[in-house]
């Protein structure tokens, strides 16, 4: 029954897709405008009105296909998958297909959504401007010549683009609500796309705004036209503000400013509200209900964080290790559950009241009920302040250690832990990378007697590091790699050190070491409040739901009040109420529901607190190093002076069970995951081309790099 009902749940989402997409297309034709003129006059005199017309077809879809999603992927979580049906995903959906140093290493599915976006900006833009040069129409306020007014109709599509930018760009920075969760893209992977995108629309932005300021200056209209904030239709002023806005975001959110300067790159990232509003001024709610959904989306996103990350907790204990990266054990509740893979966002007021930083989950809850663990490699500012925060609490010699309140959101992770389905895994990590398999290892060594999954049986890790202190961060999986020839499950073990010459120690000595790590416990006083994780996803549902409802309850209630004469029909009424007024109207609407919204996800979060009984927090002691050693670990290998060879190490990847699937899962710096991607690319043509060989089919997992 579960599985029927995800099946008629993904053809719902890829009906709304497809219609969704289908209405951007037939946007710019004139059949589409011809018909939607008149259906906005039939809907104008009803309850609903053309606002509630433009919001169902425009605005609804996306926030349809989040809700629908939220409730596929809450069904999915508790529907066991076969392997056999991961290895009869497509391997599309994972294999590289361009592994560029520029651009990064892409899928076929992801190419294949940047050609159907470009196509639809292409389309877009071509429809627009054959069609306004066939009826090109002189400008009252501006003595045009025909060239000049070809290009201000070229200027004004360009503003078009931009629109279409617009409407996706939120979309890939959701983390509650993340529609690419749906297609498995996680949070830290899709900023990527927020770039893009953000990027593509403030190039058209800039083209339609300098465009525009110079067809003013050639006719000697810039000073008329510049300071027009005209009752109805284009209010330019505001178009000049949003595109200066829009500018100072980009330029303070280069990778050379963010890095040295993150306070300056987060403040300036809140004029997007700016943005926002003065874009819906000189846009026009019409057209304002096409971008609409990406900030419906974002506004409820924004809520959930801000609540689950109230009240704060405190960390516990921190492990440092000799490579100054830090362990951080944080106390959480019993019930919550997170996939291996999944990623925290921490903020700490002590060191910064304004950035939060992501890090991977190396506990796995299945082990830990009571606490997670994170692992921090101190090298930026705000790492280096909570390294030596903890280091004068290390070294203090006070009779009672301080207490070090914690904001946390999350965890946010993959809805479903496929990747663990494979016959074999390949672990690639370099550095900090190593993070995420720490979570992994531990889940499968936990799932073994579990009959859920079909968990793989053989597993290699390879783990490249700069220095040999680097592996002393091995040590919470010390006792799995003491018994990786367990019935049941392989491990072997890999370690290339890049920047020292041979050394005499084995790994079995690295691994037993204890003295070369510290602990140092702290006081909890300052919080008896444990991390409770997010709301369900059905609850997200619910409240996305509700927004949406508020919203449009509220949206007919104002104009009904406000813009009476929106009901009529006639173009003199239609006329009497200025453009900014229904504007105002909207974006008051979207504010009361989001507050109604606020005040349902509070009693919601209360209400979970209240019937889980907040436990008291106590200290836990650090993760005691096994002493305990064997000669399993004689058959790990570790290599001084020299990178991987990834075409070997595929070539010689053992290949028991005979043509095999294999997963390939890669953590580490961009260099070293397009180098892997390169090699698994070239196996899956292998694998392609020699079908009649039983080959193993390798196929490539990107996880996110977390400090």
């Amino acid at each position: 029954m579960a599985k029927a009902i995800l099946l008629v749940l993904k053809i719902l989402m890829i009906l709304i897709f497809t219609g969704w997409i289908s209405i951007w297309l037939l946007k710019p034709t004139d059949l589409w405008t011809r018909k939607w003129k008149g259906a906005e006059e039939r809907a104008r005199p009803t309850l609903f009105g053309y606002y509630g017309l433009n919001f169902a077809v425009y605005t609804f879809p996306v926030i349809a296909l989040a809700i629908i999603g939220l409730v596929y992927l809450d069904l999915k979580a508790r529907e066991p998958t076969s392997r056999q049906a991961a290895r009869s995903s497509p391997a599309a959906f994972s294999n590289p297909l361009v592994v560029n140093t520029f651009i990064g290493v892409l899928s076929g599915v992801e190419i294949l959504a940047v050609l159907l976006f470009i196509l639809v900006l292409a389309w877009t833009f071509y429809a627009r401007i054959s069609n306004d040069f066939k009826k090109l129409m002189p400008v009252k306020s501006l003595k045009l010549q025909l060239w000049q007014l070809k290009y201000l109709r070229v200027a004004t599509r360009f503003g078009l683009l931009t629109e279409a930018c617009l409407a996706l760009l939120l979309l890939p920075i959701l983390r509650g609500l993340a529609i690419f969760r749906l297609v498995g893209i996680q949070f830290e992977a899709s900023v990527r796309y927020h770039t893009w995108v953000g990027t593509a629309m403030l190039v058209f932005a800039t083209l339609h705004g300098a465009s525009t300021l110079f067809i003013w200056g050639v006719s000697h209209h810039v000073q008329d036209e510049i300071w027009r904030w005209q009752k109805t239709g284009r209010i330019y002023l505001a178009g000049e503000i949003a595109l200066v806005t829009g500018i100072v975001i980009w330029i303070t959110s280069l990778p050379q400013i963010r890095r040295k300067k993150f306070e300056l790159f987060y403040y300036t990232h809140h004029l997007y509200i700016v943005f926002l509003v003065f874009f819906l001024f000189h846009a026009g709610d019409r057209h304002f209900y096409m971008i609409f959904p990406g900030i419906f989306l974002f506004g409820i996103d924004k809520i959930l964080r801000i609540i689950q990350s109230r009240p704060e907790t405190c960390i516990l204990s921190a492990r440092i290790f000799p490579s100054r990266a830090i362990e951080l054990i944080l106390p959480k509740d019993p019930s919550l559950k997170y996939n291996p893979t999944s990623v925290i966002f921490m903020k700490i007021q002590s060191i910064s009241t304004t950035q939060w930083h992501p890090f991977s989950i190396t506990s796995s809850s299945s082990i830990d009920n009571d606490s997670m663990s994170v692992m921090v490699k101190c090298e930026g500012s705000w790492t280096s302040s909570l390294y030596d925060l903890i280091q004068a609490e290390l070294h203090s010699h006070a009779d009672k250690t301080k207490c070090i309140p914690v904001a946390v959101e999350g965890p946010y992770g993959p809805a479903s832990v496929d990747f663990l389905r494979y016959d074999s895994l390949l672990l690639i990590a370099g550095g900090i990378g190593i993070t995420p398999f720490l979570s992994i290892l531990q889940e499968i060594a936990s799932a073994q007697n579990s009959s859920r999954y079909g968990l793989p049986t053989r597993m290699q890790l390879i783990f490249v590091v700069k220095k040999s202190q680097d592996i002393y961060l091995l040590n919470s999986i010390s006792s799995l790699l003491q018994n990786h020839s367990s019935e049941g499950l392989h491990l072997k073990l890999k370690i290339f050190v890049t920047q020292e010459g041979q050394s005499n120690p084995t790994v079995r000595e690295f691994l037993s070491d204890s003295s070369q790590i510290q602990t140092v416990h702290f006081s909890t006083k300052c919080s008896n409040h444990a991390i409770y994780g997010l709301e369900s996803f059905l609850r997200i549902a619910a409240l996305a739901g509700f927004c949406c409802i508020m919203f449009l309850v509220s949206l007919i209630c104002l104009n009904h009040i406000f813009a009476p004469n929106q009901k009529k029909t006639s173009k003199a009424s239609k006329e009497k109420t200025p453009s900014w007024v229904v504007d105002l109207l909207l974006l008051s609407s979207f504010l009361i529901a989001l507050t109604c919204s606020s005040l349902f996800a509070i009693i919601l979060r209360m209400r979970r607190l209240k019937n889980e009984n907040i436990p008291q927090v106590s200290q836990k002691p650090g993760k005691a190093m096994d002493t305990e050693t064997g000669s399993f670990l004689e058959e790990h290998e570790i290599h001084f002076v020299g990178r991987p060879d990834f075409h070997d190490i595929f070539a010689k990847f053992p290949n028991e069970t005979g043509g095999s699937d294999v997963g390939v899962l890669v953590c580490g710096p961009g260099s070293m995951k397009e180098s892997v991607a390169s090699v698994c690319q070239q196996k899956s043509v292998g694998f392609q081309t020699g079908a009649k060989k039983k080959k193993p089919r390798f196929s490539f997992h990107s996880l996110s790099f977390s400090l």
